[in-house]
Order: structure tokens, then sequence, then C-alpha cells
């Protein structure tokens, strides 16, 4: 569970029915210690524990009810010591220890509350990157049927080198689906910067192979940028599926795969790998003499078929024997094709295979077009 999960869970408990009850602890907290030491003798002396109220006030309370509790901590402190005779009273020194012990606490709670805003800034700013590289997909877009999950490595991170992208054009719908090489902040930059082309080129141009070689000066022009900053990204990549499927043919996807994992055809018959095209990953072009992007595959698709496209997090997913997680055979025992349940079964998948400790981010995306009525 992450920081800001936390935070959230516990502000859950805390409120009931719109009504925050977390005074509540503290001031039974208050009476409880009160009525212990008003009702016991003058060998169980407890009143100086008062100090611990406006310390759980700090931890779970704002920072005005923590000074509330502070300051009601300190009264009811010398009320409680005046009852008893002079001989037994705890007297100025634990009357101290009360005072600065709530002066911390009022401290502590500030400290407290500042941290969570900037975590729950963070936290804003982590899920706007989310929708700016994985922008939500509204269901049925462009003609297809869809559905995708993202899994972070990183507990503390939302949002890695993975991505993909749907998008309709002039000619047809486009997706792509990717994993740049490395993790962090860059290969975000980097996965931003081959979506933004793809947005465009995936809309204007009329061949896929035309955005395939958009995707791969892409790449290049990144890269030089990013070492002209003083940057080691010289040797950075990205893997990925490039997907087309024309209007005029309802039977057939056009495919480019940049030297990933070729998508898997999941039907009610079976599962079958689509051709993997043998392409170089984005941004190695120039170790090849071969000029433009990888071939341009035609494959013909069954209208129940999905197709299924995840980064290496699935495939290198292993248990604590090591043995890797079997994609096609996961895949073969899917209740459906159906790319939400799909997508679904393979998640669930992993994460027992795995134990839930993911080596690298993970991206499961499913895709076929919808039927027709």
């Amino acid at each position: 569970m992450t920081d800001h999960q936390a935070v959230r869970r516990c502000r859950e408990l805390l409120w009931v029915r719109g009504r925050s009850v977390a005074w509540v602890a503290p001031l039974l907290l208050l009476a409880g210690i009160t009525a212990v030491d008003l009702n016991t003798t003058e060998r169980f002396r407890i009143v100086s524990w008062i100090v611990l109220v406006p310390g759980i006030a700090a931890a779970i309370c704002g920072v005005w009810t923590t000074a509330v509790f502070a300051v009601l901590s300190v009264l009811d402190y010398v009320a409680v010591d005046s009852a008893w005779p002079r001989e037994y009273q705890a007297g100025l020194p634990d009357f101290i220890l009360v005072a600065f012990a709530g002066l911390l606490a009022i401290l502590a709670c500030v400290v407290r509350r500042n941290g969570e805003r900037r975590m729950l800034h963070m936290r804003d700013i982590a899920e706007t990157t989310l929708r700016t590289v994985l922008r939500p997909l509204p269901q049925g877009w462009a003609g297809l049927e869809h559905a995708a999950v993202y899994l972070a490595a990183d507990s503390q991170a939302r949002v890695g080198g993975d991505f993909y992208d749907i998008q309709p054009g002039l000619y047809g719908t486009r997706v792509l689906v990717g994993d740049v090489q490395g993790k962090g902040l860059r290969a975000v930059e980097t996965a931003a910067a081959l979506l933004g082309t793809f947005r465009e080129a995936g809309y204007h141009e009329r061949d896929l192979a035309t955005v395939a070689d958009r995707l791969e000066t892409r790449m290049i022009r990144h890269r030089r940028h990013t070492v002209a900053l003083g940057r080691d990204d010289g040797d950075r990549f990205a893997t990925a599926v490039l997907l087309g499927f024309p209007p005029d043919a309802p039977d057939v996807v056009e495919l480019v795969n940049f030297g990933h994992e070729p998508p898997l055809a999941v039907g009610p018959t079976g599962t079958r790998p689509l051709p993997p095209g043998n392409g170089l990953p984005l941004g190695m072009a120039d170790l090849t003499t071969a000029a433009g992007p990888p071939p341009t595959l035609t494959v013909t698709l069954a209208p129940d078929e999905t197709l299924l496209i995840t980064t290496d997090g699935v495939t290198e997913a292993r248990d604590g024997d090591g043995t890797f997680y079997s994609l096609p055979a996961a895949a073969a025992r899917a209740p459906a094709p159906d790319p939400t349940r799909l997508v679904a079964h393979i998640r669930d998948g992993v994460l027992q295979h795995s134990h839930g400790r993911l080596s690298d981010d993970t991206t499961i995306f499913a895709v076929r077009r919808t039927p027709p009525p």
C-alpha cells in the first residue's frame, strides 16, 4: 500500500456520515486517565499519562483540534492534581512535562499536515502525468472494443515507461503499445514524446509504414535532444507494436513490430501468435543497413478474435522458484476472448504467479473490432 493510499484509508476510518470522529479517541483517553487517577489510591497516580492525549490528537486530528487537546490536557492536569492532598500531588515537574508535550504535539501535527499536503499534491501531479501519457479511452472508441491494465513495478510510482493509445484517423484506426527501455521520469518523457507523434501521424498519414517511420524519426530526435542536454540517453530505445485497422477491410489488421513480443490472437478456438516481423526497436534503425522502418505485415483475423499485447513485465514475471509466467498458456485458459475479461484474467494470473512482486512495469492491452449489431 502506498503512502497516499494509507492516508486515504485512515481518513475513511475517521469519518462517519461526512463528519470527522478523529477527536473521539483522544477525548476518551483524556476521560479515561482522569477517571482512573481520581478513583485509585495515591499509590497509583497516572495523571502524568495525560501527555499521551495531545500526542494521539497530533497523529489523527487537525492542528486546531490538537491545540484544543493540548490546552485541555494542561487544564485537566491542574484540576485533577489539585484534587489530591498536597503530599500526593505530582507537582510542577509533571506540569511542565504536560505543557511541553502539548507544544511538541502541535508542532508535530503541523509537520504531519504539511507532509500530507505535499504528498497529495505529488499524487495529483502523478495522476495528471498518467492521464497525459495513458489518456482515458472511451468504450468503443474508434470502432474498437478495448481494455487495458497498467501495473507499476515501483509501489510509489503511478506511471512508468509503458505506453498505449488508440488514435482514429482519416485512413482508419491505429493502435500503439510499447515499452521504453529503462525506468523513471526519463522513460516517461520518452513515452510521452512517442505518443505525441503517434497521435498526429496516426491521424494524418495514409500508410502505416509512414506512421512507423515518423515514430523512428521522433525517437532519434528525442534522443539527440536529451544527449545535447548532457544526459546519458544516447542508447535509449523502445519496443512497440503498431497496429492499423483499415476501414475497408473489417477482417484485416496491419502490423509493424518494433522488436516487441508479437501479439496473440485469442479466440474461442484457441490462441495463436501473430508474425513477429523481425523489426528492431525504435531508436536502433542506424544499426542496420536496411532502409526504412520494419515491414508492414497484413494479418487476417476472425470476427471473434481479440488481439492481446503485453509488455515484458508479464513475460518476465516469476514465481518463487524462478519459473516464468506462460502467457500463451494463460491466454488459452481465458474464460472468454472479450477484452475486459481477457485483461482481468491475465492480470490476476500475473499477480498470483509473482505473488504481487513485479520486477518491471506491466501493461496488458486487449483490442478487437466492435462486433456488428
